[in-house]
């Protein structure tokens, strides 16, 4: 069982496991949602299955009167993830939300446009070019970068074989400031994960500090096109130079994975020339994300690998009993189909054009929003949309308020925008993020200026943010930070 760490205007658990709310010692585990008794007259539980059956239309009221304490999606500059689609992709969502992908035989023409979206992409990333080019849809990066990272492990233990050498003690190395799902692989698929520190003025991975810890037990480095710290792009040319001068020095063969989760869908149209992907031949894999600048709803994402070669068929799996033989190489085995035929759909839709236009309106926004936010004088940018359209930007000076306080008055009008601090060894630097998506238009950027504007004003005179916010700074534990230390990378 997970535990979920509630804030102190939500419901507790007592000694006994029960529910209590806030103000009352009695256990309450009901809602009473009786909406003037026209439907439900009674009671019904929180926490157990009802008895009795209500109306379909009661039922989605309930649940929707809660959702309405959720954020406001297009307020939300904390995510990467898309928040808003064309209505006819949401119609063909809508559409195919009872085809399970999985099953191939029954659903070809869906399998036939997951192949096709495949090789789109593999081109988009200057693959060599193949009659059919390697690779899957995934739930997201974080099952993509899982199978790119057994791939690498699987061949390196191949590799370790051959040679009449032992395959123990693998390692894999990365900047600390990679996305907590690959510290999560290394846990859960026991690999040892070498993490490369950043600096007070480096906020990416150091080259030559990761070439130090690699040795014949990794399988492989990690470059990030896109640290969700800072939207920084990793210099993933020069780790391919280096592994290169490696090979030459001392035999070792080391792959290189991109990590291109949020750059998948912006380098290709923002800067085309940019050496990142399958161009360097060292890039064995790439993983991106559909739902972030791909532009489609959660979860989808893709892993892209050079060739069959770098996927080793061990890993593959034959299954025959959903009719046909289909092979298989995912964590999971079902899933729906909907998001495949929305990534799809944007292709189709947007093209080379259409992709470079809405992210070049993304850039021209944030590079708005940083060059007015230095403007207001309280701030140094740290990334102004130069590589992903993302500002990151903290305080100039020491003051009596911090990140966070901004980042609460912020959400006191709405915008998520959120405050952390960096990873080791640079975690005593806290830093403000803003993601510039589709849906944040030039007019809701002035007015987010503006309202910051306000904020530091109002800092700046001894205000403090408001209720929630201090009730939310009084459930810390002493000693605690408001941010993530023990894990890497943010949303």
């Amino acid at each position: 069982m997970v535990a979920v760490d509630r804030p102190p205007w939500h419901l507790y658990f007592c000694k006994t496991g029960k529910m209590l709310t806030r103000n009352s010692n009695k256990h309450d585990d009901s809602l009473t949602p009786m909406y003037a008794a026209r439907e439900l007259s009674s009671p019904i539980s929180r926490y157990s299955l009802p008895e009795e059956s209500m109306p379909a239309d009661v039922a989605a009221k309930i649940i929707l009167d809660e959702l309405n304490l959720d954020g406001n999606p297009a307020l939300n500059l904390a995510s990467f993830v898309t928040t808003w689609m064309e209505p006819e992709a949401d119609q063909l969502i809508a559409d195919t939300l009872d085809k399970n992908f999985v099953d191939a035989d029954e659903y070809p023409q869906t399998v036939e446009i997951h192949d096709r979206c495949v090789n789109i992409i593999a081109r988009m990333f200057n693959a060599p070019k193949h009659s059919a080019y390697t690779g899957c849809a995934t739930v997201g990066s974080s099952e993509a970068i899982h199978l790119a990272g057994l791939a690498m492990k699987w061949r390196w233990k191949a590799s370790r074989q051959a040679a009449d050498l032992p395959s123990t003690n693998p390692n894999i190395v990365m900047g600390h400031n990679v996305q907590v799902c690959w510290e999560k692989f290394a846990r859960y698929f026991d690999v040892e994960p070498r993490y490369v520190p950043l600096t007070k003025d480096r906020f990416v991975i150091g080259v030559e500090e990761a070439m130090s810890m690699v040795d014949e037990n990794t399988i492989g480095v990690v470059g990030i096109l896109g640290s969700t710290y800072t939207g920084e792009y990793e210099p993933i040319a020069q780790l391919a130079t280096a592994l290169d001068k490696l090979q030459s020095d001392t035999g070792l063969d080391i792959p290189l994975h991109v990590d291109a989760a949020s750059g998948g869908f912006v380098a290709p149209f923002l800067q085309p020339n940019l050496q990142w992907d399958f161009r360097l031949p060292r890039v064995c894999s790439i993983n991106t994300s559909g739902h972030k600048y791909g532009l489609v709803y959660p979860g989808i994402g893709w892993v892209i690998w050079r060739d069959e070669s770098y996927l080793p068929q061990d890993l593959v799996f034959h299954v025959n009993y959903l009719g046909g033989d289909h092979p298989t190489f995912q964590l999971n085995f079902s899933r729906g189909a909907s998001q495949i035929i929305a990534q799809y759909f944007n292709l189709l839709r947007l093209g080379r054009k259409g992709y470079t236009s809405i992210m070049q309106a993304l850039h021209n926004t944030a590079s708005w929003l940083a060059e007015n936010i230095d403007s207001l004088g309280h701030f140094s940018i740290i990334n102004a949309g130069n590589d992903l359209p993302v500002v990151c930007f903290k305080l100039k000076n020491s003051r009596s308020y911090s990140e966070f306080d901004i980042s609460d008055i912020l959400r006191e009008r709405g915008w998520i925008v959120p405050a952390y601090t960096m990873a080791p060894n640079a975690e005593d630097i806290a830093v403000l993020r803003i993601v510039v998506r589709e849906g944040l238009s030039l007019d809701l950027a002035q007015l987010l200026v503006e309202d910051l504007r306000h904020t530091i004003a109002h800092l700046e005179e001894g205000g403090r943010p408001g209720l929630i916010a201090r009730k939310r700074e009084t459930s810390k534990k002493p000693g605690d930070k408001r941010a993530r230390t023990k894990t890497h990378g943010v949303c």
